[in-house]
């Protein structure tokens, strides 16, 4: 079968081709044929050989996002020809996405939201996961107010829609003035591209996607979660009673049913950038890395 590899670390000229044996799924686990995936921030970073500690040993099949049909569901739940998705943790795991055939565990495995194609189910589950388990820690609930740093990226995006689903005010700083009005159309409330801005609201929760550290915009007795590993820990806020973390997405099979039950009733709406063929990996990767993107860039098999 048909697998994205690299066997040294740099640009996108490094990402091969290649031709791998078709993996046997075990007890407990699901046999997935891929239709398509999306391409993610920590797939450039790990290509780049940005990850530092807890990178896998190359040669190394990238890869976290799939949507695809069952091909053997082992004696579980599952069946073949069943519309999934699900997200592999490829840094923890080794089972990179980017390949014909899959097989992962069956609780990590989610019914793909019938709404929309494969396509667009693949751009949801590891910025989907992150947005629903980060908001789970925030424990933010109607009447709190929400700050979201970077709401028009992937994270952002979805946690926006989420939390307004779920009948949270939410304001949204975002990075372009382009995005302002994408920030609104999801249901936030104040948005800008200005951090002094939100200074002093006193957010009862902040979900920041890209490290910005707007601590003073949380309030005393609050809480702050971080998803940008690579920025580093939350200053400590203790001594203001706020309560810091900074979010490891999780493979949580859950928590993708959620995300499909939020797009079958239309309150969680995917964005696709861009479509690229599996031979046009590397073009993929070009395209994320000129930025200005208006969704997530996808891989089709």
């Amino acid at each position: 079968m048909r697998a994205i590899e690299i066997d040294r670390f740099g640009p996108p000229d490094v990402l091969r081709l290649v031709d791998v044996a078709e993996p046997g799924p075990v007890t407990g686990e699901v046999l997935i044929r891929t239709v398509a995936t999306s391409v993610n921030p920590v797939d450039d970073k790990t290509r780049a050989g940005a990850i530092g500690e807890g990178t896998p040993p190359l040669p190394m099949r990238l890869g976290w996002d799939v949507a695809g049909v069952v091909v053997d569901g082992g004696a579980g739940r599952w069946r073949a020809g069943d519309r999934v998705f699900a997200m592999s943790h490829q840094l923890g795991t080794r089972r990179g996405t980017w390949a014909d055939l899959i097989a992962l565990p069956a609780e990590a495995v989610a019914t793909a939201p019938r709404g929309v194609s494969l396509v667009e189910a693949a751009t949801l589950p590891l910025p989907g996961l992150s947005a629903v388990q980060t908001l789970a820690w925030l424990g933010v609930s109607a009447g709190e107010r929400l700050l979201i740093a970077g709401a028009a990226g992937a994270v952002g995006g979805l946690a926006l829609q989420i939390a307004r689903a779920r009948g949270i005010a939410v304001d949204a700083l975002v990075s372009r003035d382009e995005q302002v009005m994408v920030a609104r159309e999801h249901g936030a409330g104040f948005v800008s591209t200005d951090r002094e801005g939100f200074r002093g609201r006193d957010y009862d929760a902040v979900l920041d996607t890209f490290g910005g550290f707007l601590t003073e915009a949380v309030a005393d007795g609050g809480r702050y979660a971080s998803i940008a590993t690579q920025a580093g820990p939350v200053p400590d806020l203790s001594a203001r009673g706020v309560r810091t973390t900074v979010n490891q997405v999780r493979e949580d099979g859950a928590a993708l049913r959620e995300l499909t039950r939020l797009v079958d009733r239309g309150v969680l709406k995917p964005r696709v950038h861009a479509v690229f063929g599996l031979h046009d990996i590397r073009a993929a990767h070009e395209c994320f890395l000129g930025g200005n993107l208006t969704g997530k860039i996808t891989v089709t098999f």
